[in-house]
């Protein structure tokens, strides 16, 4: 079985799911899940069976075991994979960097890592125009658009040289530039 539908249609019937919560509090032969259970032993012993058949339970000598590995696996199999965002014409290590931080044109986090975080700033001044002044408040709508702690992005970003600041106008003054 390699389906989470699968998967969570097994664990769906609730003798099952009994027997699966006896052999995660421990229980292991046959007749120790039957204790737990409450279930007649021919109940224990058919929900066992499904559950081995399904790949979510594995059978010893004289015990039985959760596979809660494979179910994770399954679980990990399933989920919907974002596509990665277009990071345009870079190199391939800034490439990995910047799709490695950036979820729908959005920073997951800034990195701590100077080399990176120098990356993910060169990605960011690309928003503001040279030549142009920006408002502090219009400074804070562009990086927004990046993340919400603004007052981080943009002490980088001056800090770093890519923008510079005089009573609180900021304008770009370094990073790549698209010819």
């Amino acid at each position: 079985m390699d389906d989470a539908s699968d998967a969570l249609a097994l664990l769906a019937d609730e003798q099952r799911l009994r027997v699966v919560g006896a052999l995660l509090l421990g229980a292991v032969t046959t007749d120790e899940v039957t204790t737990a259970t409450g279930l007649p032993k021919r109940r224990v012993l058919e929900a066992l069976s499904r559950l081995e058949a399904g790949g979510l339970v594995t059978r010893g000598d004289q015990s039985w075991e959760f596979d809660v590995a494979r179910l994770k696996e399954i679980a990990r199999d399933a989920r919907p994979r974002e596509a990665p965002d277009d990071v345009g014409d870079v190199d391939a290590d800034s490439a990995r960097v910047l799709r490695t931080f950036l979820r729908g044109g959005r920073l997951t986090q800034i990195p701590l890592a100077r080399q990176k975080r120098l990356v993910i700033l060169d990605h960011v001044c690309r928003v503001f125009e040279i030549g142009v002044r920006y408002p502090e408040r219009e400074v804070n709508a562009f990086l927004r658009a990046f993340h919400p702690d603004t007052a981080a992005l943009r002490r980088y970003l001056v800090d770093e040289g890519f923008l510079s600041r005089d009573h609180n106008v900021y304008w770009r003054t370094g990073g790549s530039v698209e010819l």
